[in-house]
């Protein structure tokens, strides 16, 4: 899946350039903004390595881009990325005989707008070298997460380890700040970070306490409910600790990014320019 990922990306990138060097590029209007990225996610929760700040997991990720404003660019992204968290850490101290964990694939689709430090000019070529921004919106999140037991790799929704029906599906928050750097006339480099505020406590599968078990039939359910026993500690009392339920889960993003000006027709113009409602500054 990741080899396809990035055959996709190189091909998509090798067609921008190619068309980028037409003789006609410099006369097309250019409104519209495709970026491709690609990143490390770090996760926010109970299972939270303390250790570590950034998570070496990585995201994937593209989106559109236009400016409804000289200032203002309404984005809409989608994006694939990994979460992981584990109790196994030494520095996680009494979580140690906790003893859960998770990973999990996850795709996020978001509609943000972004307020940037300078304006767009009314040439796109003539855009300033440097530019920053910060970016907040709505997303929706799909997440799902599995821990491996014996080997084998189970998803910990169905099993309802809490004796929770939580969905697998979420409201999301974006926001961040960015910086782009100017690369030729049709092409950006970006840098770029973001905190998802999600409206869920159930990424890592863990949120409030340990379920009474004593009806339970499958060994499964049970042994993923409490790893303790795992660890040789004792099993965990029906309605003690198992997270904190006051907080959210949350995650972040880091991004490099390119984006490149998308021409508004794919032919050659005549004269001029396609002049645009704004006064943009020359």
């Amino acid at each position: 899946m990741k080899k396809l990922y990035l055959l996709t990306f190189l091909l998509v990138v090798v067609t921008i350039i190619a068309e980028a060097q037409s003789f006609y590029a410099l006369r097309r209007s250019r409104s519209l903004i495709v970026s491709l990225g690609t990143g490390t996610s770090t996760y926010f929760g109970e299972l939270k390595d303390k250790g570590g700040v950034i998570d070496p997991k990585v995201n994937m990720n593209v989106g559109l881009q236009y400016f409804i404003h000289p200032s203002v660019a309404l984005r809409a992204e989608a994006g694939w990325f990994q979460l992981e968290g584990s109790d196994s850490d030494p520095k996680n101290g009494a979580h140690n005989t906790r003893n859960l964990s998770f990973v999990s694939n996850n795709f996020e689709a978001s509609v943000t707008g972004a307020l940037h430090l300078y304006p767009m000019t009314y040439r796109y070529y003539q855009r300033r070298p440097f530019n920053a921004y910060v970016y907040a919106g709505l997303g929706l999140l799909h997440f799902n997460p599995r821990a491996e037991y014996l080997g084998k790799m189970y998803a910990l929704q169905p099993l309802r380890t809490e004796d929770v029906a939580y969905s697998r599906f979420a409201f999301v928050i974006p926001m961040g700040a960015g910086i782009k750097v100017k690369a030729g006339p049709f092409f950006n480099l970006v840098l770029e970070g973001g905190y998802r505020k999600t409206f869920t406590d159930y990424l890592d599968d863990v949120s409030t306490v340990h379920p009474d078990k004593s009806t339970w039939t499958d060994p499964i359910r049970i042994a993923l409910s409490d790893r303790g026993p795992e660890v040789d500690a004792n099993p965990r009392a029906p309605g003690s600790v198992r997270g904190n339920p006051a907080k959210n889960d949350g995650y972040f993003l880091a991004n490099f990014k390119i984006e490149y000006y998308v021409p508004t027709s794919f032919g050659p113009r005549k004269s001029g320019y396609k002049r645009l409602r704004r006064p943009y500054r020359r």
